[in-house]
This record gives C-alpha cells, sequence and structure tokens, in this order.
C-alpha cells in the first residue's frame, strides 16, 4: 500500500507538482513532512512548519497525526483563495 500525497496553492505552485505517491511507511504526518523536506529545495521552504496545513482523509490535524498506508495526505497553505 502507499499514502496519497497532494499539494495545494502556493505549496503545488513551489514543488511543480500536484501530487505523489509515497510507497513507504510513516507513522506520522510529521515523519512524512521530514521525509519530503529531507530531498531539499524547493521542498524544504514549501513544506516549511510555520506555513503549513495538513489534512489527512479530508480532516485538518496536526502534524503529531498518525498516517497508515491508504490514507490520503494534503497539504496547503493557511490562507488561500481570492
Amino acid at each position: 500500500m502507499s499514502i496519497q500525497v497532494l499539494f495545494f496553492a502556493k505549496i503545488r505552485e513551489q514543488l511543480g507538482q500536484e501530487q505523489i505517491t509515497v510507497a513507504e511507511d510513516f507513522a506520522t504526518v510529521e515523519a512524512l513532512r521530514l521525509h519530503l523536506t529531507a530531498q531539499g529545495e524547493p521542498w524544504t521552504s514549501a513544506l516549511a512548519v510555520n506555513k503549513l496545513l495538513v489534512g489527512v482523509n479530508h480532516t485538518i490535524v496536526p502534524l503529531s497525526s498518525a498516517i497508515k498506508a491508504g490514507d490520503e495526505v494534503a497539504f496547503f497553505p493557511p490562507v488561500t483563495g481570492g
């Protein structure tokens, strides 16, 4: 199984992609975020903690939330629209 990761708004623009699939297992959203930011720029700045909201399966959650294979994790900035 895998985890579907979606990116919205400015984060999507910074990364140049809307979604990825990760095959690894991660205990929490933060572990997934750290895995992605370990790739360097633009991942590090796009997924900086101070400008990030996270949804797991369409529910806003803290970074400490548990995730499992088959989940959908969405990263988006705190303010969108306009």
